[in-house]
């Protein structure tokens, strides 16, 4: 499952427990949301993400974010992972994730970056941060990238400003604390979910 997604948001769920998980997946799904990622620097990871992917993986590319080492790919490969994010450009984490039959979307600043890569097998390509660079930024990047390789903002995206990350030519974005903070109800993630699904029907309009 490629990014063939009607709505390409990644809802970032940094820092959940497994005992929150179920219902804060829950809520990102039911409004619309078919991309999931759980920070492998969140309270017992282990825990979350395979219980995540057996309850929602037949609905939504269920994965893991904040992925730095190689060894790690193989575990997620083993958790049913069908998402993999990373902050960084790691070539061999890149090719055993694509070798395993992820979505790979990896973070990245500059073309070297970027065609890294996507020589390593990346499908789509997360800026990041994106706020540190602003859509000006971005749309000359794109500029050069292959067209086929869609692009993602994370870092800063709201609701409220998505609509500029989407006309500078990018495919989506990674929505992490404006989306969900770590502690908070499910009723704020519910809203915010709708809230950025919502931005994102209008823009595309």
């Amino acid at each position: 499952m490629q990014w063939q997604n009607k709505l390409p948001l990644i809802a970032i769920l940094r820092g959940i427990t497994p005992e929150e998980a179920y219902a804060h997946v829950a809520a990102v799904i039911e409004a619309g949301f078919e991309a999931v990622e759980i920070p492998l620097n969140s309270p017992r990871w282990e825990e979350s993400i395979p219980a995540m992917v057996k309850a929602f993986g037949d609905k939504a590319l269920i994965g893991a974010g904040t992925v730095l080492k190689p060894e790690q790919v193989d575990t997620l490969a083993e958790m049913g992972c069908t998402l993999l994010v990373t902050p960084n450009i790691n070539p061999e984490i890149i090719r055993r994730a694509v070798a395993y039959g992820m979505t790979v979307c990896p973070g990245c600043a500059t073309a070297t970056e970027a065609f890294t890569a996507i020589e390593a097998g990346a499908q789509s390509l997360k800026i990041f941060p994106s706020s540190a660079f602003g859509p000006d930024y971005i749309k000359a990047l794109k500029a050069v990238l292959p067209p086929e390789i869609p692009v993602f903002a994370v870092g800063g995206v709201t609701p409220e400003n998505l609509t500029q990350w989407l006309k500078a030519g990018c495919a989506g974005a990674g929505l992490g604390s404006d989306l969900y903070r770590a502690g908070q109800s499910v009723e704020h993630t519910a809203q915010q979910a709708a809230a950025f699904v919502k931005a994102y029907r209008e823009a595309v309009q």
